[in-house]
């Protein structure tokens, strides 16, 4: 599918802003591969206002986060454990709540969004996507409620970009379209935490039936 197509309907289309954040970005303990080369590119999708809603999304963690390697005697950064039956990355201590790191990249204009949803906040379970939590203990994703929030706003379709590309953006855009919108990921707006998994990250998407696009797709 090409932009134009996914793009024919923008009053009932979504942009998502999946965690741009300082915390993300150059200098922060968790910096994707030159996160803030996205920023231009938002602020002009954002200001363009290019869709009927957008909605970002904040990681918010509690201090002490299950997530953070310090919160695990002897284990360093990137290293990985199981937790509640699945694989868990221990990451550097990142977006704790009401810490400047946390907050929405200065710059841009939040006042344009609708909706700001924070996630990760419950200590004992990460959360990847926008749309569900990661694994809890009882075996489920539970849903965040945003995927009954675009649908209440009539949308069906959803542009996401943001960081970290191979992790959040990407999660967030694979539970999209399990949950039935048609899905674009905006490639040149997003950044990884390591460029390695560019490739995984394409072919997962692709199995998903993400379309990957690129920000001009949608201004020509």
């Amino acid at each position: 599918m090409t932009g134009n197509e996914l793009f024919s309907d923008p009053d009932h289309t979504a942009l998502l802003l999946v965690d741009i954040q300082p915390d993300f970005m150059a200098g922060g303990p968790l910096a994707t591969a030159n996160g803030d080369a996205i920023l231009p590119g938002v602020r002009r999708i954002m200001e363009a206002r290019p869709c009927g809603v957008m909605v970002a999304t904040q990681d918010w963690h509690p201090p002490g986060h299950v997530s953070f390697a310090s919160s695990h005697a002897d284990r360093t950064p990137f290293e990985t454990i199981e937790l509640h039956g699945h694989e868990q990355v221990l990451w550097p201590d990142h977006c704790v709540q009401g810490t400047a790191g946390a907050e929405l990249a200065p710059g841009l204009p939040w006042d344009h969004v609708d909706l700001v949803l924070r996630k990760g906040c419950d200590p004992r379970v990460d959360s990847y996507s926008g749309f569900r939590n990661n694994w809890n203990a009882a075996g489920k994703r539970p849903p965040t409620g945003l995927a009954g929030y675009l649908r209440e706003r009539g949308v069906h379709t959803v542009l996401v970009c943001g960081l970290a590309r191979d992790v959040c953006v990407q999660w967030t855009a694979e539970d999209a379209a399990a949950a039935g919108f048609r899905v674009g990921f905006l490639w040149d707006l997003t950044r990884p935490v390591t460029h390695d998994n560019d490739d995984d990250c394409l072919q997962a998407l692709q199995a998903a039936n993400v379309d990957v696009l690129e920000t001009a797709d949608l201004f020509h």
